[in-house]
C-alpha cells in the first residue's frame, strides 16, 4: 500500500472538554505521526496542532475522521500528491 507524506491542521475550541480524546486519537495513530506541535492561543480561546504525517491514505483519513468527530474540534489534511 502507498504511503504518503502531509499535514493535518486541527483547531480546538474549548481544550478542557476535548484534550482527553483528541490524546487517545493521536496515541492510536501514533505510528504515522512523524512530529506533532500545539500552541495554546489564548487570544481566542483555542488551541492549533499541527501533524506531520506519514501513512497510507485510509490510516491519515481514518485520524483525521476521528479527530473532526470530537466536538469542538475542526480538521484540515493536506497531503503531497505524489505517492512515495
Amino acid at each position: 500500500m502507498a504511503r504518503r507524506i502531509g499535514i493535518i491542521g486541527v483547531i480546538v475550541e474549548n481544550r478542557e472538554n476535548s484534550s482527553r480524546k483528541i490524546n487517545s486519537v493521536l496515541s492510536e495513530y501514533s505510528e504515522i505521526i512523524v512530529g506533532r506541535m500545539g500552541i495554546p492561543y489564548r487570544e481566542r480561546d483555542l488551541s492549533v496542532i499541527s501533524l506531520i504525517i506519514d501513512g497510507s491514505t485510509d490510516e491519515i483519513g481514518a485520524l483525521s475522521g476521528k479527530l473532526g468527530g470530537i466536538a469542538g474540534v475542526k480538521v484540515k489534511t493536506a497531503l503531497l500528491s505524489k505517492d512515495l
